[in-house]
């Protein structure tokens, strides 16, 4: 069982990881996840953003190589994560951003807390803009006027998990 101290180190200890194993997170551990997500604090409990799961590697695939066509690359902006979850929000709710902002934040601190290795990608507001993307959104039955707000990419790291930088001073002040 996880303590108020443990929470807390997981929330120090949190790095992104841009290097992944292939190695497929299991779904019940995903799952956990995506249900930490759907615990993030949203303005009046709108809970107005959606989460999609990708772990079908053809559309995982298919995705990456239109982030990276958004980037002007052609890199994997996913960095070889087998699993990514897209937040989108409903712009319709005056706090749409930052309630996807909190549901990718509850992502990557569960994906911390389960052991998986996160990172958040951006670019999913200009995916989400497109035809293709549209189609996926039409696709699973989501109506409405979503903004993609990232992609939290999830795997297992390969190599060493990142240290902590130091923290910068001068940026807390009480009154």
């Amino acid at each position: 069982m996880n303590t108020n101290q443990d929470v807390l180190n997981f929330m120090k200890t949190r790095r992104s990881i841009r290097n992944f194993k292939p190695d497929m997170v299991p779904k019940d551990v995903i799952d956990e996840i995506i249900t930490a997500g759907t615990y993030a604090a949203s303005g009046m409990n709108r809970q107005s953003p959606v989460i999609i799961a990708v772990t079908d590697k053809e559309v995982r695939d298919r995705l990456s190589k239109l982030n990276a066509e958004i980037m002007g690359t052609d890199s994997d902006p996913f960095y070889g994560a087998p699993v990514v979850l897209i937040v989108l929000a409903d712009k319709n709710c005056g706090t749409y951003l930052y309630d996807g902002s909190l549901v990718m934040g509850n992502l990557m601190l569960a994906a911390h807390g389960l052991g998986i290795g996160s990172c958040w990608i951006h670019r999913a507001k200009e995916e989400f803009e497109r035809p293709e993307c549209q189609e996926i959104l039409k696709s699973l039955g989501i109506e409405g006027d979503y903004e993609g707000i990232g992609h939290c990419v999830l795997g297992y790291a390969n190599g060493e998990y990142p240290a902590a930088p130091q923290r910068k001073a001068g940026r807390v002040y009480y009154i």
